[in-house]
């Protein structure tokens, strides 16, 4: 039998059609599905638009944790709706305040060899437990809870090899800014990461959450971790010894790409402002004044991520420049954060101890100051994501993170620690965790559940009737973008627009605004037309929002250098068409051009390749859909589809 790495038995155990080779498309069975409530509301939208009866699936979670901020009505009616949804299609629901999705889903959920979709894009840090947890659309998640199968494009496995172990005052966070630095935003596109060797000894569970969350940042379709006895000692800690099953590489596996690192020799690594593999040493940034340091969210959400921290603000003071700002990640690691003194040294250091939830990461509060340093332990400072149009963030270990905040100037902890006269922290977390499973309402018994009212204020708008594509398309091009355009560009989150996330006409005022303020009025202006981007186009978030708002103002076309894999699909599911061209034919396209494309009907179920004409000059575009795609996106979108298959 041929020798295969953990990620092959995971989708050889779940392939239900295709053939297993890098770029072919495959169908996987999906066991378990995530959802939370900033693109949440509008799967459960779409539940309800395929008339779905209940969840298929072994396990379907709805977290409350974005869009915790009640400022006004809107997002505690949206609440509303998803405690309704959840119970009337058999869904689990966390209540705000339980936990940040992925590192509760770990805990309460988590199963090794399961298969996991979710409507975030760090999903895949469940692949710290052995899984194979994939961040895809909301559509692509009411599919799976639907009962049907997930289509993505076969990746390759790339296998990390890791040797050594974490010097002190290098943590897990510096293991994934390490690959940053070596291979950028979209090093991983197409890639499954796979972390094996040695140097796996020493990281715990909870460490490898930490790494395989941000594998989203490498542009990765997803990451995973065997499942050895670091994770049968989570499960033990969690209550659920049971649910571990061991799962790792043949001996003679072999990967379709390889690296390695040495965990011995890193360093402290920071990503400055304002990209994710924008990674340098931190000693390279020492002194850079600090007005901000936030803790927290689902890249470091381990309850060792507080403790250093706490551990090393423990009997000082951060200056009065700084706001020093905390955010546990699930309640349970509050729980054990503040039984062990944790939470009272932050306290006296001088933290503002915020509710369990994302917060600050996707711009619900915390905003930082214009222009000034806000150093956090988040997985994305793309531009304006906090919640600040001109910020500057900057990603780095919850080391660095406490360093700086107790100096306030950007602080290598080594060198913090030899000032200090510090050794490696003695954190001594509990064996056991404090679980408390009362914040999670499990589903309700089928016959009691067919009974449930949807609860839906008036924020709730009905989804967007689409059209179909037509045969022939003149399409004006309203924006032309550069590399990294990333949904956070497209459909801006924070405080202001998030609230409008089930209004899908209102929340289309929002779009491409932080590049363009005046795109939601041209745009509605002309109607249909294309969008033109560089490579890379759509990275970061999941969620469908953007795709949905600018194709409910128009956007009928985008054509880019290359795209991140969850917006290309989100692109596909809303009936948009993305095609790929290459950098010298889009470099002379403007805004105010018009881009000609015909015979569509005909041309795309046979070719990849179309004829587009801008003016007096024609060029080729290219597309990667699956004749299964093509079809999608003929019909206006995957609803439209499915409506006319009925």
């Amino acid at each position: 039998m041929v020798a295969r790495t953990v990620a092959r038995k995971l989708i050889d155990d779940h392939l239900v059609d295709g053939d297993p080779v890098a770029g072919e498309e495959i169908a996987l069975r999906i066991d378990q599905t995530l959802t939370q409530d900033a693109t949440g509301t509008l799967v459960m939208q779409e539940l309800e638009a395929i008339g779905l009866d209940r969840a298929r699936t072994d396990a379907s979670v709805q977290y409350v944790d974005h869009n915790l901020l009640q400022a006004d009505e809107r997002n505690a009616e949206d609440h509303a709706f998803l405690r309704s949804a959840a119970a009337r299609y058999g869904l689990w629901y966390s209540k705000p305040g339980n936990g940040v999705s992925h590192p509760t889903h770990m805990q309460r959920f988590g199963v090794p060899g399961a298969t996991l979709v979710g409507s975030d894009s760090h999903t895949c840090a469940a692949g710290s437990l052995g899984m194979l947890a994939i961040g895809v659309g909301g559509l692509e998640v009411a599919m799976a809870i639907a009962g049907e199968p997930l289509y993505i494009r076969m990746p390759q496995i790339w296998g990390v090899r890791l040797l050594g172990e974490l010097p002190e005052w290098v943590s897990a966070k510096d293991v994934v800014l390490e690959m940053l630095r070596r291979h950028g935003v979209d090093g991983g596109v197409d890639r499954v990461i796979e972390y094996h060797g040695p140097g796996l000894a020493g990281l715990s569970a909870m460490d490898r959450h930490v790494i395989a969350n941000m594998g989203a940042e490498l542009g990765a379709t997803t990451t995973v971790f065997p499942a050895d006895d670091a994770v049968a000692a989570f499960l033990r800690s969690e209550g659920r010894a049971d649910a571990f099953r061991p799962i790792s590489a043949d001996p003679a596996a072999t990967y379709d790409v390889t690296d390695e690192i040495d965990l011995s020799s890193l360093e402290p690594l920071i990503a400055r402002p304002s990209s994710p593999g924008n990674v340098v040493p931190v000693r390279e940034c020492e002194g850079e004044p600090v007005h901000q340091v936030v803790i927290g969210s689902s890249a470091n959400p381990g309850l060792r991520d507080y403790a250093v921290a706490a551990a090393m603000v423990d009997g000082r003071q951060t200056p009065e420049s700084v706001s020093f700002d905390v955010n546990p990640s699930s309640r349970e690691i509050f729980s054990d954060l503040t039984r062990s003194g944790a939470t009272f040294r932050l306290i006296a250091a001088g933290a503002r101890i915020h509710q369990t939830g994302c917060l600050g990461c996707i711009g619900m509060g915390q905003a930082p100051a214009s222009g000034q340093n806000s150093l956090r332990t988040f997985p994305r400072n793309f531009p304006g994501r906090s919640g600040t149009a001109d910020d500057a963030v900057w990603l780095c270990s919850p080391e660095t993170a406490a360093a700086s905040a107790l100096t306030g100037v950007i602080t290598d902890p080594r060198a913090f620690a030899r000032e200090h006269g510090l050794g490696r922290p003695d954190l001594r977390l509990p064996e056991r965790a404090s679980v408390n499973t009362a914040m999670l309402v499990a589903p309700l018994p089928a016959d009691q559940a067919a009974a449930v009212e949807l609860v839906r204020g008036p924020n709730i708008s009905a989804l967007p009737e689409l059209e179909p594509l037509p045969d022939a398309l003149d399409l004006p091009v309203v924006l032309v973008l550069g590399d990294d355009v990333s949904t956070d560009e497209i459909s801006p989150a924070g405080a202001r627009a998030l609230p409008y996330r089930s209004n899908i006409p209102k929340l289309a005022d929002f779009a491409f605004t932080p590049v363009d303020e005046s795109y939601p009025a041209r745009a509605r202006d002309v109607g249909a037309h294309a969008v033109v981007g560089g490579r890379n186009y759509g990275q970061g978030s999941s969620r469908e929002h953007a795709a949905i708002t600018p194709r409910h103002l128009g956007l009928a076309v985008v054509i880019a250098q290359s795209f991140a894999r969850i917006h290309w699909q989100n692109l596909v599911n809303f009936g948009v068409l993305p095609l790929t061209a290459d950098a010298t034919d889009l470099e002379p396209i403007r805004a105010g051009d018009v881009l000609h494309l015909r015979d569509l009907h005909a041309t795309l179920p046979g070719s990849a390749r179309l004829t587009v004409r801008c003016g007096d000059r024609a060029f080729t575009a290219t597309h990667r859909l699956s004749p299964r795609q093509v079809e999608t996106v003929l019909a206006g979108g995957r609803i439209r589809q499915l409506a006319q298959q009925r």
